[in-house]
């Protein structure tokens, strides 16, 4: 089994989490050490403030302090040698250290992938022109009217919700009068304003 050491400078505790400010570096370190755990790498960490013990029984270690002091922690030990030192390695490179390769994925994400999600965007915030574009600009790259659908079903779905529970929450407001409220008047670009002559949408 790979082992893998940590010598930490003196800190109050390795979480970091507790002092007067936060190190965002500590927490997710930590978080590190414990996916290299479930790895099956053995893992052993020593605070100087509160294990100088484990400095001192460790010669490389004990050597290198003598030599550069404290800023040369924290120490990161594999196999009993140092691979690095005076900063906190990502987990990218602690998986180098102990020989384990991270998985990567693929993304999905494409040209084709990015018009659907603009079709529904465009649904969502009622934008025609932006509809037409993103829809012929589908169909060049050969999505298919089926899926250019289920974005636009999405995208509606997307809108309607959130104007659901607006007028759900009037509705409470002002108990129970949107629903008793007579439906207004169509509004269509085609129609006029009997009174003005002009469109009711402007």
């Amino acid at each position: 089994m790979v082992k893998l050491q940590v010598f930490d400078p003196p800190m109050c505790c390795s979480t970091g989490i507790c002092g007067p400010a936060v190190d965002p570096v500590l927490p997710k370190f930590t978080a590190d050490l414990d996916w290299l755990r479930g790895q099956g790498v053995q893992v052993e960490r020593y605070n100087l403030a509160q294990q100088p013990a484990a400095f001192v029984a460790n010669d490389l270690v004990k050597r290198t302090l003598a030599e550069e002091g404290n800023n040369c922690l924290p120490l990161i030990l594999v196999g009993g040698q140092i691979v690095s030192r005076c900063a906190y390695p990502t987990r990218e490179k602690l998986a180098a250290f102990v020989g384990l390769v991270l998985e990567t994925r693929e993304s999905l994400y494409s040209p084709a992938v990015e018009e659907l999600v603009a079709i529904g965007a465009s649904i969502a915030c009622n934008c025609m022109p932006c509809l037409k574009y993103h829809t012929d600009r589908a169909l060049s790259l050969g999505v298919s009217d089926e899926d250019m659908a289920k974005a636009v079903a999405m995208g509606e779905k997307v809108k309607q919700t959130p104007a659901k529970l607006i007028l759900e929450l009037a509705n409470r407001y002002l108990n129970g009068k949107v629903e008793d409220a007579p439906e207004p008047q169509a509004c269509s670009t085609g129609s006029t304003n009997s009174n003005s002559g002009s469109k009711c949408c402007g």
